[in-house]
């Protein structure tokens, strides 16, 4: 589990390319300092285990499946990664609930200054759109945001000079990919509501019927 605040920025040192699957080594320093083999680290979001370290760079296993899901298909050596270790049960929780299983990716339609922040226009696959919400939860690249403007299936954060400075974000322009994971409960609500158009989750009692009976509407 993750928060979605980004810690560091680490660089690509190298990629092994397989048939399917790649290796990444990833230089950092921060993250490292209390690494374990086996640990969790979202890069751009995307949750990896740790397969080996040293004091300044460790390395991840990548498989095939992520490969093809995410934006880590096009990292070369040289590239700066959004690093995150996964939360810990005693430290303060600033994003929101992060899992590190992207969802899809989304291109980057707009980019504009607007006084001390920067406005992104992301567009996203038809089938992520429905869980997008003003003042809802997003993570674009590992990073916790909050959607301010949504339209069809685009929408619109903002980003203060802080997260520019400190997230690879701040480099990225129109054109570019980046990895999206939609709010976790939103899923698991909609999870809920379509098992109980299929009729299989009356006996849990959760229901539309239910929510709004309860307040929810």
């Amino acid at each position: 589990m993750f928060t979605g605040i980004i810690e560091e920025i680490g660089s690509i040192k190298q990629i092994i390319r397989g048939n399917e699957a790649i290796i990444l080594e990833i230089e950092a320093k921060k993250i490292l300092e209390d690494v374990k083999l086996g640990d969790s680290i979202a890069v751009n979001g995307v949750c990896l285990t740790v397969t080996t370290f040293s004091h300044h760079r460790f390395t991840v296993d990548v498989m095939p499946e992520t490969v093809r899901a995410t934006s880590l298909q096009a990292l070369q050596a040289g590239s700066n990664v959004n690093l995150e270790r996964a939360m810990i049960a005693n430290g303060r929780f600033g994003g929101h609930f992060v899992s590190g299983h992207v969802d899809g990716t989304g291109i980057i339609q707009d980019k504009k200054r607007v006084a001390n922040a920067v406005y992104y226009t992301i567009s996203v696959q038809e089938n992520l759109s429905r869980y997008l919400m003003l003042k809802g939860s997003v993570t674009v690249d590992g990073t916790s945001l909050t959607i301010f403007g949504v339209s069809d299936n685009t929408f619109t954060i903002s980003l203060i000079p802080h997260t520019l400075n400190e997230t690879i974000l701040g480099g990225k322009g129109k054109g570019d990919t980046v990895n999206i994971e939609v709010d976790m409960l939103a899923k698991y609500m909609d999870h809920l509501l379509k098992q109980e158009d299929r009729g299989t989750s009356n006996k849990h009692g959760m229901s539309a019927s239910f929510l709004e009976e309860h307040g929810f509407k």
